[in-house]
C-alpha cells in the first residue's frame, strides 16, 4: 500500500461548503491505495459523498515517486502522508477556491 498526492479540481454543487460566489476549488489530498488508479476512485468516491462535484484529477504519484523527481516534501506533508496510510483514508490538505476568472471550474460549472 502507498499514499499518493492528488490535485482535484471540484465544480460547485448543492451544499458543497465551499464560499459563497465561487466557482470550485482545487484539493490537494493524499489518498491510500494498491496503486494511483485505486487511490483515484476512493477520492472522488470520498468527495462525492462530501457533496463536492471533482471534474478532474491530476496524479503526483507516491512519496518515493515524488522523492525520485527531487520534490521537496517537509515534514508536515510527510506525516500527513502517513495518517493516510495508518487509517487507509483520504487526507484534504489544502483547499483553494475559484472565484470568477480563476481555473477552469469557470466552464462547464455544474450546479445540482
Amino acid at each position: 500500500m502507498n499514499v499518493y498526492t492528488l490535485l482535484v479540481e471540484v465544480g460547485r454543487s448543492k451544499d458543497d461548503g465551499l464560499p459563497e460566489g465561487a466557482t470550485g476549488a482545487a484539493l490537494i489530498c493524499y489518498s491510500a491505495g494498491r496503486d494511483e488508479a485505486e487511490a483515484v476512485r476512493e477520492t472522488v468516491a470520498i468527495l462525492k459523498q462530501a457533496d463536492l462535484s471533482p471534474l478532474d484529477v491530476t496524479g503526483y504519484g507516491s512519496l518515493e515517486e515524488r522523492l525520485a523527481e527531487g520534490h521537496e516534501i517537509d515534514q508536515d506533508e510527510r506525516a500527513l502522508m502517513q495518517r493516510a496510510l495508518d487509517e487507509n483514508s483520504v487526507i484534504i490538505a489544502q483547499m483553494q477556491p475559484f472565484f470568477k476568472g480563476e481555473g477552469a471550474s469557470d466552464e462547464g460549472e455544474t450546479l445540482h
